[in-house]
């Protein structure tokens, strides 16, 4: 059976509905229902909604240390669901501590960062880095656009880098088929690509709503890909390896989705160069990052090309087991060197 949520609204007002979900009796039969929200526009939200006997729990870090502790309440509270209200840590936290409790989630989120909005997968930060772990996926997704033209702008033009850097993950992935043998489920990687190429051309921007739910409705196809693969795999490849170890060597640099496009991008031209892939196509990504002001080159997120250099070199030791473009290239150091040097001349402004 197809894993879905119960319910997808994005609108407009559509945190109003959040009660009226909330108290479907596929969800919660007897109305225990706890919420979570984090330090931005969370708790707004909770103190605008009609629910008496829900209870609030205040999120206020990305951690495993915090998704186990908020499990913990969840669990000896005895609550039927909790809802996760507030960007992509919060939302994160939330369906880890609802995996913890055995117990279904509602995802709402206030920002369009990321594709973790929808996916079985969560985050999280913890003394050995950020891994992603297997979580059950939110029951039903709320994305209401007016909180979401109230986030920085920045964040959700980040959310346009992760859905198109699918693109470059459907790449890696079929390249692990051809060359490892690697099973490719033809599901996963149609939902991924869908929710990439809805917004790759669009003209208009995060100021449209109609972009906005072009763009929730990607990231929300995008988690359901992960789901129906049972992993990352339809969203993350060599693009999310460089993410990850840029985010090791430079903390907080830039922030998730702007990194994968960046890394999407280097990914396609190594491609490009290598696999002689289309290069017209690694242009269409080039033009939708610089459309949406999104980096492209390292000097866009404060890193000089040495330092991005670093970072594609340790990338794939950030996600063992995962066959990219980068595994087979297995370029050395001074060949990564110069191949960052060429893709800046490439594909600089």
């Amino acid at each position: 059976m197809l894993p879905s949520p119960l319910a997808i609204d994005v609108r407009r007002g559509a945190v109003a509905s959040l009660g009226t979900l909330l108290a479907d009796r596929r969800i919660a039969t007897e109305g225990r229902i706890a919420v979570a929200v984090g330090p931005g526009q969370g708790a707004q939200i909770a103190a605008d909604l009609d629910l008496p006997n829900c209870e609030v729990f205040h999120v206020e870090e990305g951690t495993v240390d915090a998704a186990t502790e908020l499990g913990k309440k969840l669990r000896s509270g005895a609550y039927e669901a909790v809802a996760g209200i507030g960007g992509g840590k919060t939302i994160d936290v939330t369906k880890f501590a609802a995996t913890m409790a055995g117990i279904p989630m509602v995802a709402v989120a206030t920002n369009l960062a990321h594709d973790g909005i929808a996916s079985p997968v969560s985050s999280l930060e913890h003394e050995g880095g950020k891994p992603s772990i297997g979580v059950i996926m939110p029951i039903a997704v709320v994305i209401d656009v007016d909180y979401v033209h109230a986030a920085p702008s920045h964040l959700v033009r980040s959310g346009i880098g992760d859905v198109v850097s699918n693109i470059s993950a459907i790449e890696d992935w079929e390249l692990a088929g051809r060359v490892n043998g690697e099973p490719v489920d033809g599901m996963a990687v149609t939902f991924a690509r869908v929710a990439a190429e809805a917004v790759l051309h669009r003209p208009d921007s995060v100021e449209s709503d109609a972009f906005l739910t072009v763009l929730a409705e990607g990231l929300v196809l995008s988690g359901m890909a992960m789901s129906v693969a049972g992993s990352s795999r339809p969203a993350s490849g060599a693009c999310h390896e460089i993410l990850h170890a840029v985010t090791q060597l430079h903390p907080g640099v830039s922030n998730h989705g702007e990194l994968a496009g960046l890394g999407a991008l280097y990914a396609s031209f190594l491609r490009v160069r290598h696999l002689g892939w289309s290069e017209p196509r690694m242009n269409e990504i080039r033009d939708c990052l610089v459309r949406h002001e999104l980096p492209v080159v390292p000097s866009d997120v404060g890193l000089d090309e040495e330092a991005f250099a670093r970072a594609v070199a340790r990338a794939p030791g950030t996600r063992p087991g995962r066959f990219t473009i980068l595994e087979h290239l297995n370029l050395s150091e001074d060949e990564i060197g110069r191949s960052v040097k060429d893709y800046v001349e490439a594909v600089g402004r």
